[in-house]
């Protein structure tokens, strides 16, 4: 096609908003693959899995989040300390009461990307086991440009002249032939030569028809 021209995203063209999460009666694994999703960028038409174009994200009471079945007693997490021996089993009901921020973190860890760029998305991600946050400046400026934006997503703007162009519809002819030689008359060499060839092998078998006929 004619005009088009595969689009790509630039830094200056990425906004980041800051979305607050309440973990209250949430189930851990829904929530972490929402998250996820936010952390990547995937809710934007501009995704690009190569880019740090995805949110910042504000989880609060994540002491209250839900896990289903026995969880709470089967999932165990696994830690070393490098010695002999140095194994250590902590179970999950454990660890919330513990440190509740660090299972959701974990959670979401685990369903991003095994790179560079999940290391450094996971920046992006605050935990607070309370409904506490100290980002409520950052929340209220996002909010606002988002407000005067008057759209959370960025759009692209079509580029001029960037219509595909159509090729018209041939039309049907009754004979091939004819077809072909009328198209030879304004057309290319090559175009002239295979429509003489047509013509010839049509000549040809009229020929062959009429010798046949009278010789019976």
């Amino acid at each position: 096609m004619r005009g088009t021209k595969t689009y790509s995203l630039s830094a200056k063209d990425i906004h980041k908003a800051w979305h607050v999460i309440d973990a209250s009666g949430q189930t851990l694994g829904r929530l972490s693959t929402q998250v996820a999703g936010l952390l990547m960028g995937k809710h934007k038409p501009t995704y690009s899995r190569h880019l740090d174009m995805g949110d910042f994200v504000i989880i609060v009471n994540a002491a209250k989040v839900r896990v289903t079945g026995k969880k709470l007693d089967d999932k165990i997490y696994y830690r070393h300390s490098g010695y002999m021996g140095g194994l250590k089993e902590t179970p999950l009901g454990e660890m919330l009461e513990r440190k509740p921020g660090r299972v959701i973190e974990l959670a979401v860890r685990g369903m991003l990307p095994r790179n560079r760029l999940s290391r450094h998305l996971l920046r992006h991600l605050k935990v607070y086991a309370g409904p506490e946050h100290p980002h409520e400046a950052q929340v209220n400026s996002s909010r606002k440009s988002l407000a005067s934006a008057g759209t959370s997503r960025p759009v692209l703007k079509k580029r001029e002249g960037s219509t595909p162009r159509r090729r018209p519809a041939a039309k049907a002819t009754g004979v091939a032939g004819k077809g072909r030689a009328a198209a030879a008359a304004s057309g290319s060499p090559r175009t002239k030569r295979v429509a003489d060839k047509v013509q010839r092998g049509q000549k040809g078998a009229g020929e062959v028809k009429d010798a046949g006929g009278a010789k019976t």
